[in-house]
């Protein structure tokens, strides 16, 4: 009995030093968690694609598109007008007075017309330019934070259109395209489009995309 209880004294105060011991020490933060390695996978993306499926892109090229269209309409009028002009002059004696001011006049119309044009062309490539380098900043932006995310060191562009074997043309650039095989799996344009077109991204691609 002696002994059995000499036991339990012993253990009740080990019990206490540790339990003392255990108060007296300081409680540490967790250590940081170490920074993971350098990215190292590769993944590629169709710009062309992200482009001919960029829901805003679309939107402000259709936009343009008939501002084109009613600045063509413009202009065909003022054509038009021109034309009547020099159907007019034919119907007056080569060096009377109304015939060389109708003949100043589409001097002037003609001038006016040219470059009406020209600067109308001017304008809306500046603006078709604008709009292109403005999404395609918007495309890098997402291709870099989708990088590192999900630690990929390299995104190659590639073209995944089909090649038409008919077309000359196509069978040429299929011929130098700079990627020659990618597995499906590393294809991250649907991603980038989902990011860019206001979809939550879910993770990596696994299959290519819906051409």
């Amino acid at each position: 009995m002696q002994g059995v209880l000499l036991v339990k004294r012993q253990f009740f105060g080990i019990m206490c030093f540790v339990i003392g011991v255990a108060i007296s020490v300081p409680v540490f933060a967790q250590a940081p968690v170490q920074p993971a390695g350098p990215a190292t996978h590769v993944a590629v993306v169709d710009i062309g694609y992200i482009f001919k499926n960029h829901a805003r892109f679309k939107s402000a090229m259709d936009q343009m598109k008939d501002e084109v269209m009613t600045a063509e309409n413009g202009l065909k009028a003022e054509r038009d007008r021109i034309n009547g002009l020099m159907e007019q002059l034919k119907g007056f004696n080569v060096g009377t007075a109304e015939y060389k001011r109708l003949e100043a006049e589409i001097a002037k119309a003609q001038g006016d017309f040219n470059v009406n044009a020209q600067l109308q062309k001017k304008d809306f490539m500046e603006r078709e330019a604008r709009v292109y380098k403005q999404v395609y900043d918007e495309v890098e932006k997402a291709v870099a934070q989708f990088a590192k995310e999900h630690r990929i060191a390299v995104v190659h562009r590639f073209d995944g259109e089909p090649v038409d074997s008919a077309d000359r043309n196509q069978i040429m650039r299929g011929i130098t395209k700079p990627i020659v095989y990618y597995e499906p799996g590393i294809d991250i344009t649907p991603d980038i489009l989902k990011m860019l077109n206001g979809t939550p991204v879910a993770g990596a691609a696994q299959q290519p995309p819906v051409r």
